[in-house]
């Protein structure tokens, strides 16, 4: 079984181009969270000649030094965009310059908007720079220790004024929106042209922004995430920010997998039941009042969005009049599973249908009360589960006035 976000599955599936002149070490799944960069030994007799140091500073720009990036977001990270993020592959990246702020790169001035992606990288050229790429971009963000939001690994909506949709502030206004690099308002502001295209799997022209904001500031304020639009797009919350120094070419191209959305199997995996009766959540044991007698009997292949692939197994504890039952919502990551939901169905064996949107499930299920229905929704790797929804029953005839 292929899983989502690790193992076999984005082992075939990704791929990093690295056209680099110099030989850099190959991209390899990052388990930890922090990228750890092996020192080079110098061989004996060699003269190891004097510490490398900063280039010479560039006015209101940035100095990012070599290092290692760990570009997406690892599996086991949430919220994650499956089928627009890498799955936290490391990627070594040459030093290069960097904007403080966005165009015009001035404290205290709005930055520039309404400028397509060939007018943004005309002005950048205009100053001897250039405009950054995707993973410049991100590794500027994400810091030495790359970290989730340029703040830290936990999401805090104050910092950069994250959560609603773009405003015009004037470059630095939001103090506490810089990386470790002392890069300033790359989100909460105006998305920011990069000059990357984007090679998620899709057909048509596309670049890539990076930054911004939105409602869901959460999943939009995070280092990895990124937007395509089509080069020639023009609007008020679509800026830029420049780089400097040799380009860094590594891209991501990301192989985007799909399927059926939702697939049932005559035969559960009875290995996997198994594994997954031993490790019920607290909800689950609550319900079914005697968890050591679940009978998981049903399964379901459930790929909401791209790259991604989860389970859906149902099953009662009991037999006759009220028995107890639900479904479990699995992510299985290199043969281990992991379970992100419980939804009961009742007394009712579960069934399971897709809504209109991949991204939801309907689970139909019935108690005391009779039949009813629940949303089992995937947000972003996180799956969410909705209350009970019975049909009331239309009365026949008018009603009186």
């Amino acid at each position: 079984m292929t899983v989502a976000g690790g193992g076999s599955r984005f082992g075939p599936g990704l791929c990093l181009f690295l056209w680099c002149a110099a030989a850099l070490p190959g991209c390899r799944h990052h388990d930890q969270k922090k990228a750890t960069i092996a020192s080079a030994s110098a061989r004996p007799g060699t003269p190891l000649g004097p510490p490398l140091s900063e280039p010479p500073p560039r006015k209101g720009m940035l100095w990012i030094p070599s290092g290692a990036l760990v570009a997406g977001t690892p599996p086991d990270s949430l919220p994650r965009i499956a089928d627009e993020e890498m799955p936290g592959e490391q990627v070594i990246l040459k030093g290069f310059y960097i904007d403080e702020f966005p165009y015009p790169d001035e404290e205290g001035a709005i930055p520039l908007t309404g400028v397509d992606q060939a007018h943004a990288k005309t002005l950048c050229e205009d100053r001897g720079e250039r405009l950054c790429s995707e993973l410049e971009w991100e590794r500027a963000c994400k810091g030495p220790d790359n970290e989730t939001y340029e703040y830290g690994d936990h999401y805090r909506a104050d910092r950069c004024k994250t959560g609603s949709p773009p405003a015009m502030r004037p470059a630095g206004l939001n103090v506490g929106c810089r990386s470790d690099f002392g890069v300033r308002d790359l989100h909460g502001g105006v998305w920011e042209w990069t000059d990357s295209p984007w090679g998620r799997g899709t057909d048509g022209n596309l670049a890539t922004l990076r930054g911004g904001n939105a409602p869901l500031g959460e999943l939009v304020g995070r280092c990895a995430n990124a937007m395509g639009r089509p080069p020639s797009a023009r609007s008020g919350a679509i800026g830029f920010r420049c780089c400097a120094g040799p380009r860094n070419d590594a891209e991501v191209v990301l192989k985007v997998e799909r399927g059926r959305p939702l697939v049932y199997h005559d035969k559960p995996d009875r290995d996997l039941a198994r594994r997954l009766a031993r490790h019920l959540p607290d909800k689950a044991r609550a319900e079914l009042a005697h968890p050591d007698k679940l009978d998981l009997e049903r399964m379901w292949t459930w790929r909401p969005i791209g790259n991604e692939q989860l389970v859906v197994m149902g099953g009662c504890v009991g037999v006759g009049k009220n028995p107890r039952c639900g479904v479990l919502v699995v992510r299985v990551t290199l043969d281990r599973p992991y379970i992100l939901a419980w939804a009961s169905s009742g007394h009712w064996m579960p069934s399971v249908h897709k809504d209109v949107q991949p991204r939801d499930l309907w689970l139909f299920g019935g108690d005391e009360l009779g039949s009813f229905r629940r949303l089992v929704a995937y947000a972003w790797g996180r799956i969410d589960v909705g209350s009970k929804e019975r049909r009331i029953p239309k009365r026949k005839g008018k009603a009186r006035d």
